[in-house]
């Protein structure tokens, strides 16, 4: 019980001579370097507040402008064309004042005013500047004057070494299409995909929806892009996040993996150590905005950093009829899960970051420790797995006071999530392929009851020291939290390191405190619908079939030689391949960003184009080289200005879906959205970026090579496909499907391959 003594700051006992007050002066230095620490947190914020406040110009630039009008007036010349005396006319102590002090005051309210003209304009300029994307439809390596003008121009505007939040203020807000646009492009898009008279029938529910109720959902979907800093995103992670009923494991939550071929220390403690170090390295560069912005490569157009705001410290809170998301503004710990036990492990002490040395002492402790689990505690995560209906009753009626709630606000209220797994995973052994794929569905959804599927995110490390995370949906999109798990990776091995050995770098501290047990009193009642909860979630693992291809040999270097987009190149290869699966096309989603406006996430590039059913029918009906070149060609540009269009605001379905939202509001009824928003999207795809590549070095460490992540099938006869492009010569494709849907199901080890 030592570290419940530490906890305790002060102590008093009451005796016939009075009261004998004794305080700790350990526990009493552990409080004032927490709130030393504190403190200097809500400075930092408060100084980078202020920076970005005022960006592109800087608080510097304050003193300079009242300089220079105080300058000005010394010779005799009034800048402000009679508005200093104007001013001194009117301050309210000028009585007290001398002349000469009140014309200082005034010069100086006259220099603020301007400076914040000036900030104003600047920024008003550079958010005019950035609303041009005209950039983005010009030829590869042909550059126009405007272009060029353009990005002189904003680089003019955008001040020096911005912050990672500078750009949020100078972002465009997101442009509602015109309705007219919107049902031309999606009668367009599923022409090839329906008969002539389904596609005729479609195409009159669509022009009496653009005659009549479209007009008038337009006009309050105007209304709310005029008022709000993105008229999609709320609407889009309410009501297509939030409200969600159905588990989150498999169908929301996503996974990222370790080094493909690399393993840097086989002691666990030792990766736990590093892992967690570099976490913190990360959310400390984060609150300090030291992360530079996100940016389009080449001409580095600035991208929106808003979902950064909620990587650590979140968690997802079941409702009955919606979750919500809660951020904290810190938290010094993060929750373990080890065999069926919940321990809090603090990551500060005595107002220091742990070091990786003392991290992974304090994992070993919690490995070594041999303590059973309580009733009902091994499987108690299991409810997160689950149908989110029984979750927030059980929330509510189990876990809403006493010792269930302290642990569960414990949990929720960590930085993020630790699972500490008895397996070995990764690409070894006899079976590398196989123990690959076994390797994605364990972090995909491990045994449903070990992962926190709630948080944030959850990072797993296994017995042999490899890692990997899942992560949660609905706070953000996979490239934010890919660029968390790539600092990290290359941060343990190329920065913190190991020892010979194999352990963390550095010393423990003789006075730390060793992890606390979480306790728990989870009655019959709950256990049993832990077990219902459970079993839903199991079925859903268990249905699950994944492929992990990494592709060698062939990358991005070869497909730009024929002057071909490496994501359009995939994404017809996809096409073909479905084809020869299913004989057939189908409706296909590509994720793409809208991250070059405000609070933007993402839009559908719909890549199943007649183009591209062109380019397969030619392939697979045998017609020349020359022709199918062609064809590709056209596909391949025809993808390209869909993904520019949906990357600028020009996309189809978050059009359509947020018109649908506003007729649920006003009670109408539209044949037209309903069909829309119903159909099914068979192949689901996504690219996963790789963001920042300085950070890896593919020439000298080539097996430090990052094999990106995955997700669950969106439809139960259809695929999920992710996939990362590693330097000139890789791809990692991660393909997921049903076992129980006959079309997808693999009866050879071999036939889920075809699908690339």
């Amino acid at each position: 019980m030592a570290e419940a003594h530490q906890a305790v700051a002060f102590q008093f006992t009451i005796t016939p001579e009075g009261i004998d007050l004794q305080l700790s002066h350990q526990a009493l230095r552990q409080v004032y370097l927490s709130g030393l620490r504190s403190w200097k947190k809500r400075v930092t914020r408060l100084k980078n507040n202020v920076i970005t406040g005022v960006y592109p110009a800087s608080p510097s630039s304050w003193l300079f402008v009242v300089i220079a009008i105080l300058a000005t007036m010394y010779t005799r010349s009034d800048p402000s064309m009679g508005l200093i005396a104007k001013i001194q006319e009117h301050l309210p102590v000028s009585d007290s004042l001398s002349v000469q002090c009140r014309t200082v005051v005034s010069a100086v309210l006259f220099s603020t005013l301007l400076w914040f003209s000036l900030i104003f304009t600047m920024r008003l300029c550079l958010k005019q500047l950035l609303s041009y994307h005209g950039w983005m439809f010009e030829q590869h390596g042909k550059v126009s004057n405007t272009t060029k003008i353009w990005a002189a121009m904003v680089r003019i505007f955008s001040g020096r070494q911005p912050l990672l939040y500078s750009y949020q203020g100078s972002l465009p807000n997101l442009p509602v299409p015109a309705v007219k646009d919107t049902v031309k492009r999606y009668l367009e898009s599923a022409r090839l995909l329906m008969s002539d008279a389904e596609y005729e029938r479609m195409t009159t529910l669509a022009k009496e929806f653009e005659s009549s109720l479209g007009n008038r959902l337009q006009w309050y979907l105007k209304l709310k892009a005029m008022w709000a800093s993105n008229y999609v995103s709320d609407w889009w992670e309410e009501y297509v996040y939030l409200r969600g009923r159905g588990p989150l494991m498999v169908n929301s939550n996503y996974y990222g993996m370790d080094f493909l071929y690399v393993t840097p220390t086989p002691i666990q403690a030792a990766r736990a150590g590093n892992t967690l170090h570099a976490c913190l390295l990360y959310r400390r560069k984060l609150n300090r905005e030291e992360i530079k912005p996100s940016r389009v490569p080449v001409l580095n157009v600035p991208l929106c950093a808003a979902q950064c705001e909620r990587i650590f410290n979140t968690t997802r809170i079941p409702g009955e009829e919606t979750d919500s998301l809660i951020h904290w503004q810190d938290s010094e710990y993060v929750a373990v899960f080890h065999r069926g036990r919940y321990f809090r492990l603090w990551l500060y002490h005595a107002g220091r970051m742990l070091s990786p040395r003392e991290i992974e002492h304090q994992i070993q402790h919690i490995l070594d420790d041999p303590s059973p689990p309580v009733p009902g505690e091994a499987k108690l995560a299991a409810l997160t797995a689950g149908d989110r209906i029984p979750w927030a009753q059980a929330r509510k009626e189990f876990f809403s006071s006493g010792v269930n709630k302290r642990s569960l606000d414990c949990i929720e209220k960590a930085a993020f999530f630790v699972a500490l797994d008895d397996d070995e995973q990764g690409m070894m052994g006899d079976d590398p392929a196989g123990n690959l794929d076994r390797y994605a569905k364990s972090l995909l959804h491990g045994k449903c009851y070990d992962r926190w599927f709630d948080k944030s995110f959850t990072v797993v490390l296994y017995k042999n020291g490899k890692n990997g995370l899942n992560a949660e949906h609905s706070w953000a999109d996979a490239p934010i939290m890919a660029h968390v798990w790539e600092y990290v990776m290359t941060t343990d091995c190329f920065q913190l390191g190991y020892t010979e050995e194999g352990h963390c770098k550095g010393d423990v501290a003789s006075s730390l405190p060793p992890p606390t047990r979480l306790t728990w009193d989870i009655p019959a009642e709950c256990q049993e619908r832990i077990e219902r909860s459970l079993a839903v979630a199991q079925t859903l693992a268990d249905d699950v079939d994944f492929h992990v291809l990494p592709i060698q040999d062939f990358g991005k270097g070869a497909i730009k030689k024929c002057k071909i987009s490496p994501d359009a190149f995939i994404q017809i290869a996809l096409q073909l391949a479905y084809y020869r699966n299913r004989g057939s096309f189908t409706l296909t989603y590509e994720a793409s960003m809208t991250r070059l406006f405000r609070e933007g996430r993402t839009e559908t590039v719909r890549s199943c184009t007649s183009e591209s059913c062109t380019f397969v029918r030619a392939l697979e009906g045998g017609e020349s080289k020359e022709v199918c070149r062609h064809l590709f060609r056209t596909a391949a540009e025809k993808h390209q200005h869909l993904y520019r269009m949906a990357m600028t605001g020009g996309g189809i379905d978050r059009h359509l879906f947020c018109l649908y939202i506003v007729s649920k509001y006003l009670g109408e009824e539209s044949p037209f959205l309903k069909e829309v928003l119903s159909e099914t999207w068979r192949l689901s795809t996504s690219q996963t970026p790789l963001q920042q590549v300085e950070l890896f070095d593919f020439v000298n460490h080539p097996d430090y090579t990052t094999c990106g992540g995955g997700f669950g099938p969106v439809a139960d006869d259809g695929y999920g496909v992710s996939y990362i492009i590693i330097g000139e010569n890789m791809i990692n494709l991660h393909i997921s499907c049903k076992h129980s849907c006959p079309q997808t199901v693999r009866k050879e080890k071999t036939e889920t391959s075809e699908l690339i």
